[in-house]
């Protein structure tokens, strides 16, 4: 079949994570998340407490066991994705809280064991831009000259009243700051964003999308809002302060933040996954497939890729 766009071997009408890792380590790679029993400052009291209002209790709810080493976290999920995917190669993934929220000598220690195991190929770190001191930044530098290193930066909206909304505890600036320190330092980004934040309407996620776009970032994660149990954003949903999206207001808000991105930028999210037992709402978004294929279809209908109506600054 013939495929309108070149960053996917899917048939994906955008620039496809699995794309990319094919191209760039020519095999099958796929992320191990790891939790190194970070906390947040936006949990501990240095920012804030509670945690953003639809976090609960920290972000990462699929990584691994905090109890256990790196090593035995690796191994135990390594030995699981190898009997799916033979001759895998891995990147050992930072999911749980602000991974990079620790002196500098313990986050060495934790990422060069991670980079110790075997079959692997890179190091993704999921963090806050207001916790990465400028140590930190000089040594993730270093390491990104001798691996594939990826920073995944939580941003979920440019509008800082939005992030006041859901108790972000850092600033639109202060994202822009650190992810311009990064790239001046030649590290790889992921930037996340989630759509239908409470109050946000169409036109407010697309303009986070565009002023995201407009810093072409290396990857990017466009994640949908999830309510779940026990989260102070369940609490204002019951009382009915906001409404979450339909399936066919995401689809729709997605293919045309698809359109917005550089075709070069990387799309390794294009939903989110919310536990069975702890969702509330939205239920339709249980069938990830069919989201993902509601995308697609989209995309056809009107004949569009990612990059679609990108435009350079």
């Amino acid at each position: 079949m013939y495929n309108p766009f070149p960053y996917s071997l899917d048939n994906k009408r955008y620039h496809t994570w699995n794309y990319f890792l094919q191209n760039k380590f020519g095999c099958k790679v796929t992320k191990i998340a790891l939790n190194g029993g970070f906390t947040c400052p936006n949990i501990d009291g240095t920012k804030g407490v509670g945690g953003c209002s639809y976090c609960l209790g920290g972000s990462g709810g699929f990584a691994g066991t905090p109890s256990l080493s790196v090593t035995e976290q690796f191994r135990e999920i390594a030995e699981k994705m190898g009997r799916k995917w033979q001759d895998t190669k891995y990147i050992p993934y930072f999911q749980a809280n602000t991974n990079t929220y620790a002196p500098l000598s313990r986050l060495k220690s934790l990422y060069e064991e991670a980079l110790s195991q075997e079959n692997t190929v890179g190091i993704a770190i999921a963090t806050r831009p207001d916790a990465i001191s400028p140590e930190v930044m000089d040594y993730l530098a270093e390491l990104s000259k001798r691996t594939y290193l990826l920073v995944e930066l939580g941003l979920q909206s440019i509008f800082d009243e939005t992030g006041e909304k859901i108790n972000r505890c850092h600033s639109y600036a202060e994202f822009d700051a650190c992810y311009k320190a990064l790239k001046s330092r030649g590290i790889n980004v992921c930037v996340h964003l989630i759509m239908g934040l409470p109050n946000e309407t169409h036109d407010m996620m697309l303009e986070s999308v565009k002023c995201v776009a407009a810093l072409k970032p290396d990857c990017i994660k466009l994640h949908l809002l999830h309510i779940l149990k026990g989260t102070k954003i369940a609490e204002e949903y019951a009382r009915g302060e906001f409404r979450c999206m339909e399936l066919s207001e995401y689809v729709k808000v997605i293919v045309d933040a698809l359109e917005l991105l550089p075709p070069t930028t990387v799309v390794q999210r294009l939903t989110g996954d919310g536990a069975r037992d702890s969702l509330i709402a939205p239920l339709w978004s249980l069938k990830k497939f069919v989201v993902l294929n509601e995308i697609d279809k989209e995309m056809v209908r009107r004949n569009t890729v990612q990059g679609a109506k990108w435009k350079e600054c």
